[in-house]
Order: C-alpha cells, then structure tokens, then sequence
C-alpha cells in the first residue's frame, strides 16, 4: 500500500518517476472493463467520458512538459489540443465542454497509443529535478482524473436502464467503487442515531488561533496556501460520518418536504428537481459500480448534495464544520488512512473511524482565496484560482480518491447542488 508521497526533492528523481509510471499505469487499469462506447459516452455537461479523461491527462503531459521542455518534441497529432483542452484559455480554443461525448473517434485504442507515446518521451525529463515541480503537478493532475473517470462512469453506468456493473459484483461493502481487489474488505462499524450521539463519539477542540494552510512539507495545490491564522472558537466534530440508516431516518422524518430544514436555494431545488433521497437511490438499493447493490444501511451516505448536507445538519440539532476546523482536527491525523483507492485499482481499509476516506464531506465554508493567495504564472495559473466563486469545500478523501492524495490542508470544492461525486457529511456543534 503506497504512503503519502514527499516533495520531489525528498523523493529525488526515481521516486518521481516511479509514481508518474504507476499513475500511469493506474489510468488505463481503471478503465480496462470498459468497451469502447462506454469509454465514449457522456452522461451530463459536469462529466466527462473515460476516454476523455485519459486523453486530457495525457494532452497535460504533451502541452506542459514534452511541448515546452523536451527539445524537438512534435504534436502526435496537431488537432488533439483543441479536442483534449479542458478550461486552459492560455491554451486556445477547444471543444465545448458538454460535446465531449461526441467524439467517437480517436477511438480508445487510439488514445491508448498516444499515452504510450507520451510516456516513452517522458522519460528523459523524469530525470531531470528542473522539472520536478511540474511532473509532481502533473501527477497530482492526473490522480484527479482518476477519481472523476470513476465518478463519471458511474453516473453513466447509471442511466441505462439495465443497470450494468463495471466491476463484477462483490460481497456488500461501504464503498461503492471498489473494485473485485477487495471483495474481502468489511463495511465500517454499525452506527446509531446521530441525535443521541454521547461525549465520547466527538472529538472536542478548545478553539483559539489555529495555523490554516499547507505547511510546506510536501506537494500541494496552490488553493492550499499560503499558511495563515484563524480564530476558532470551541467545537466538536463528530468521529463518525453520517449513515445510509440515519439518512433513512431524516426520509422517514420528512426530510425532503419540510421547508423549514432547507436553505432558500436549497429549497428551491428540491422543488425544481424533485428531489426525495440521494442520487442512486432506489427504493432499498442504490446504483455501484458493481451495478445494482442492497443498501448498507451502515454504510456512509454518499452522493449528496451541499443542500441536503446542510438540511440533515439542521434536522439532526447540529450544523456542517468550518474548512478551518475540520482542517485543525485533520492536522492530527494520517492522511493515508481510510477507505481509498490504492495504486492497484482497489480499496484496502485501514480505520473506519479515519477523518480521511469513504467520502469527501462537505464544510459550510465557501471555496475563496486565503489571505495573500496568488495564483501561478502562466496557464498552469488557471488550474485553481479562477473557479473560486459560488462553490463549497470539501476536505478528507473519498474511496474513489488514490492513497496518499489528500491531506489535511487540501480543498476539494463543488457548486451546492452537485452529488454526482462520492459527497457525505460529518457532523459538528459549538460547545
């Protein structure tokens, strides 16, 4: 099981290159079930298809690295920049976002080819500390993509009526992703009524001045700095994440017709959409990647919205944890730890009670920049900085999330009505 990888000086020049070749590798293990129409299609504007996905970590590669730094390095193919650009304007016009399904040619063969290309040429450079920086970047990049290939498909998988499973079906476990590696693996510890929850299922902060930020040791996305104080006045945050059980319980409650429960914009939405239970529900299953699957009800609760976190935080008497605070518990714990993709495409628990895994969980701060913020030179610059308005963070991990990814200071963000990620929530109250 990979540990949480080290700057690229720590590391030096055949850590690095290792962990770009099994990143690599990891990509098109995960989409080796697939045929290639279901690496094609596209289920909504906000996914994109598997095969775009390994073909946009590739373009990464190609543009920033081999194109800027591998001398008389040519284009494999001069139109795949515009089919393969993701939000990069320093990069030029691209295909419209919500026509990435469209693209049934190159075929998935084909795009396989070029990751084969890119990564013969990438060699040389993997040797090079110049480049370091921006190699630990890319890998980081693609882990991403990772995660969002299994999101997306899943999301697909899920709109055809059949149900159809990408992985074969494995004994019931708490995260929906994980693959026929770990049929074994056991669901996390039962769990009781939020509402009734005692001292000892909290963990108590004494609030004050905590130190906010990525602390330098280490890769970080630059939305994680620069390091800088916040004031936290006492809470708790709950040690457990919030269960399909309680979920059912908040339905039963009246949950989703109770106005009172829900933000204006919340409300608003569950009006619009018709919203009654997290996606992939139905009636006492929900939809996996190993298809159609019975409900753990002591599974956490996954792919919920910012709303229906915010509305179930009300309901239970409690309320969602600040970034911040999440962040001054999560300093003391291992990031590694958790239900997480590993490297060979499985999931390996080690801690249900981990702060990190199963899913991202959601925190009522709104996704800005922290004081001094500074987005980087060039179009690499565009990756983070520009995206912050109108969404939440969210810290952790989720199972779909690669071992050794996260950590405490790293900041996923969403709008409040996306659910189609591996989303839940942890509890937290003043004191």
């Amino acid at each position: 099981m990979p540990e949480p990888r080290a700057s690229a000086a720590d590391v030096g020049a055949a850590g690095l290159a290792d962990s770009f070749r099994s990143t690599r590798r990891l990509s098109e293990a995960l989409v080796a079930p697939l045929s290639d129409a279901d690496a094609t299609i596209q289920s909504m504007e906000d996914a994109s298809p598997a095969k775009w996905h390994l073909a946009h970590t590739t373009w990464f590669w190609e543009t920033f690295l081999l194109r800027d730094h591998a001398s008389g390095y040519a284009l494999f193919d001069e139109r795949y920049p515009f089919l393969f650009n993701s939000y990069y304007e320093a990069e030029g016009e691209r295909i419209a976002r919500f026509s990435r399904g469209m693209l049934s040619r190159p075929t998935l063969v084909e795009i396989l080819e070029w990751r084969a290309h890119v990564d013969a040429a990438m060699e040389p450079l993997l040797e090079d500390a110049a480049h370091a920086s921006l190699i630990e970047l890319g890998i980081a990049h693609e882990q991403q993509h990772q995660e969002l290939l299994l999101t997306d498909i899943k999301h697909a998988l899920f709109q055809n009526p059949l149900g159809p499973a990408m992985w074969a079906s494995p004994e019931l476990s708490s995260c929906a992703s994980r693959s026929p590696a770990d049929q074994n693996a056991k669901a996390v510890d039962s769990c009781v009524r939020r509402k009734s929850q005692d001292a000892a299922e909290w963990r108590i902060h004494p609030g004050g001045v905590a130190m906010i930020g990525h602390d330098g040791e280490g890769f970080a996305f630059d939305n994680e700095g620069p390091r800088h104080r916040a004031l936290l006045e006492p809470f708790a945050l709950s040690k457990r994440l919030v269960t399909n059980r309680e979920w059912d319980e908040f339905v039963a409650d009246g949950g989703y017709t109770n106005a009172a429960l829900w933000l204006s914009d919340g409300w608003a939405w569950v009006l619009r959409e018709g919203i009654r239970a997290p996606l992939y529900w139905r009636d006492d299953q929900y939809f996996t990647l190993h298809g159609w699957q019975p409900r753990d009800p002591n599974a956490p609760v996954t792919h919920i919205s910012y709303y229906e976190a915010d509305a179930y935080a009300t309901w239970a008497g409690a309320r969602l944890p600040t970034e911040f605070e999440w962040e001054a518990i999560g300093q003391g714990e291992d990031a590694s730890r958790g239900n997480q993709l590993d490297h060979a495409g499985g999931v390996h628990p080690s801690g249900s009670d981990s702060l990190f895994g199963d899913c991202w969980q959601f925190t009522r701060s709104a996704y800005l920049p922290y004081p001094r913020f500074k987005p980087a030179a060039g179009a690499v610059g565009e990756y983070n900085g520009k995206f912050m308005s109108g969404q939440f963070v969210l810290m952790g991990a989720s199972c779909a999330t690669v071992r050794g990814h996260s950590r405490a200071s790293y900041r996923n963000f969403f709008y409040p009505h996306q659910r189609w990620q591996f989303t839940g929530l942890r509890l937290a109250k003043d004191i």
